[in-house]
């Protein structure tokens, strides 16, 4: 017989969210988590089922007044006490339940200032931030947004310390990813395990990556077609307009049906595991 591999639940923790829960973060101290919807984030104890403690809320008393809502939490990876979460309007909140039971007061605030030259009809949507994760050290922040990766030094609120384009190439077809709905999807972001690399996903299930030190990036490529075992992925380059070179693939022709939304890497090695809709990549360093 086939060896059926097979999930049951061990605990379920019922009836504290009536929206879709958009994030679960383990708390540093193995003995809470929290869990985030559109409105609310509610701190668990790992071991108790049935009760939770609200400690953030922004619903207001009349829903027509409802501007933003929570896109992402996540706990300090050392600090039990600090966790950040993330809005439809493009910032981030860090909070420190120290201070107070319900978290409504932040601690610090998170923005960059938009300019005012490149607003458009979009500016809103293409600037909530679908994903937020803290390094491993602790001291940045990532945020992603739709065209964007930003990372954040956690002593310094007004600007991000850098910002990494992922697929700028998109600005100019905003109006056609509006109308298929692609500008809501959510993309992920991640560190590798020294915080010197993030990776994010793209469409064409092509995945990005950044090197922190170079400040160098490459687009690769997670598909059957061109994945054998062992063999190395090859770098792939959009263009734009003009005349295309023979190795690159024109933003026309690129197939937005295939996304790659969630990506992770390896919290020591340089594996990475890139979901490509029911397809899931694993790849590793290249070992001579």
């Amino acid at each position: 017989m086939d060896l059926m591999v097979e999930a049951s639940p061990r605990r379920i923790f019922a009836n504290a969210h009536t929206y879709h829960i958009n994030s679960i973060s383990v708390n540093s101290d193995h003995e809470t988590y929290l869990s985030a919807d559109d409105l609310r984030i509610n701190l668990w104890h790992l071991e108790i089922t049935d009760r939770s403690f609200n400690i953030v809320d922004i619903k207001p008393a009349n829903m027509e007044e409802l501007t933003e809502v929570i896109t992402a939490a996540e706990f300090h990876p050392h600090q039990c006490n600090v966790f950040v979460y993330s809005s439809s309007k493009g910032t981030i909140r860090l909070c420190d339940m120290r201070s107070s039971a319900l978290c409504d007061r932040h601690s610090k605030f998170f923005e960059e200032p938009e300019d005012p030259s490149s607003r458009s009809f979009f500016s809103e949507i293409i600037s909530s931030i679908s994903d937020v994760k803290f390094s491993h050290s602790g001291r940045y922040m990532m945020t992603r947004d739709y065209l964007s990766v930003k990372v954040w030094d956690l002593n310094m609120e007004g600007r991000p310390v850098e910002t990494h384009q992922v697929h700028e190439y998109l600005r100019s077809k905003l109006c056609s990813l509006y109308e298929n709905d692609c500008i809501f999807d959510k993309f992920e972001c991640c560190w590798n395990g020294s915080d010197s690399a993030i990776m994010t996903g793209s469409y064409n299930n092509f995945f990005r990556m950044f090197d922190r030190n170079t400040r160098r990036d490459v687009t690769l490529e997670a598909s059957r077609e061109n994945s054998k075992p062992r063999a190395s992925l090859k770098p792939r380059k959009v263009c734009t307009g003009g005349k295309r070179k023979k190795d690159e693939i024109s933003v026309d022709s690129l197939d937005f049906n295939k996304k790659i939304l969630h990506t992770a890497w390896h919290p020591v090695e340089n594996i990475i595991a890139v979901a490509a809709t029911n397809n899931l990549y694993i790849f590793q360093d290249k070992i001579n």
